[in-house]
């Protein structure tokens, strides 16, 4: 009777601890089922469209390597929104200057400017103008006047372009189109839609 109990006890012995590991994985599946949840600290706020700070009556102005002033930035009033990190400015003033001395202003009733100021997208009554110049060996280049109600500048690229209606003005000549694009790296005009041209005859020494 002795030597039954004993082999009892020794099969028990041999499945004690799995039955202690089994007891163990349930008491800590239990824990973690009945543990309160943390407390939520709440989703992050999306950050908002709206101007962190104003600025009046100022003057933003831009400079390379070497401290020569490349382009600059007037208004009356300018909004700086930190979601897109761009500046909104009413009754904007601009100008630029290339390396070869090439000069271009603009100006619009109001505007959407990036961090730096290369692209700049004017609205209302927008003009951009583009001194004449001349280059070394080529002909002079007259004054390239571009005015609409929208138009897109990338002063550091030398480019402007609209998709909306256009009145361009080159010395004496007149052109209308409904959108347009321009490089004057390149010198290339691209006039779309609805194009006319007024040509005035060359004079003649």
């Amino acid at each position: 009777m002795i030597q039954a109990w004993r082999r009892v006890g020794d099969r028990l012995s041999l499945y004690l601890p799995v039955l202690l590991m089994g007891l163990l994985a349930l008491g800590t599946w239990w824990l973690v089922r009945n543990a309160p949840q943390p407390v939520a600290s709440g989703t992050e706020k999306a950050v908002a469209h709206e101007p962190d700070y104003f600025m009046k009556d100022f003057s933003i102005k831009s400079f390379d390597a070497t401290g020569r002033l490349k382009s600059q930035i007037e208004g009356s009033v300018g909004r700086h929104y930190p979601d897109t990190d761009t500046l909104e400015i009413d009754n904007v003033r601009m100008f630029a200057v290339s390396p070869e001395g090439r000069i271009t202003r603009g100006s619009a009733k109001r505007a959407l400017s990036n961090a730096d100021g290369s692209e700049v997208q004017m609205f209302g009554n927008a003009v951009v103008t583009r001194e004449p110049f001349v280059t070394a060996g080529k002909q002079p280049q007259p004054q390239l006047q571009f005015q609409g109600e929208f138009l897109h500048a990338w002063p550091n690229e030398e480019r402007v372009s609209s998709n909306q209606p256009v009145v361009l003005t080159r010395g004496n000549d007149r052109f209308t189109a409904d959108s347009m694009q321009y490089s004057n790296l390149d010198l290339v005009m691209k006039l779309q839609g609805r194009v006319r041209g007024t040509l005035q005859p060359s004079r003649t020494k």
